[in-house]
């Protein structure tokens, strides 16, 4: 059993700054990508920052050189730094990571609870 536990949302300011914590859980042989993403009121899901084993990031254009994902791996936990936070940012953010187990050699996406981000003065 593998579960991701979230933590860091909250409320704040235009112009402020967040740091989100995603944290995996359980019996985990290797974690491959680790992401966030975003879900806005009345919008679809979207992928806001993307992280490979690797250490390689990708952003969405609308956060980049604002936000700034990262792991440690020796925690198998993943990273959001928000900064010069908007309006628009305010979302549920969500944790995904591909995780293989202990008990099977395919890797299979978990997801974390998700985490309230409000930006608002």
């Amino acid at each position: 059993q593998v579960q991701l536990v979230e933590s860091g949302g909250g409320l704040v300011q235009p112009g402020g700054s967040l740091r989100l914590s995603c944290a995996a859980l359980g019996r985990i042989f290797r974690i491959n990508d680790m992401n966030w993403y975003r879900q806005a009121p009345g919008k679809e899901r979207e992928l806001v920052a993307a992280s490979t084993i690797g250490g390689a990031a990708d952003y969405i254009d609308s956060v980049k050189g604002r936000f700034t994902i990262s792991r440690d791996n020796a925690k198998n936990t993943v990273y959001l730094q928000m900064n010069s936070l908007k309006p628009e940012d305010t979302a549920i953010y969500y944790c995904n990571a591909d995780i293989v187990v202990m008990t099977s050699p395919r890797p299979r996406a978990y997801w974390g609870q998700g985490t309230q981000v409000t930006v608002s003065s």
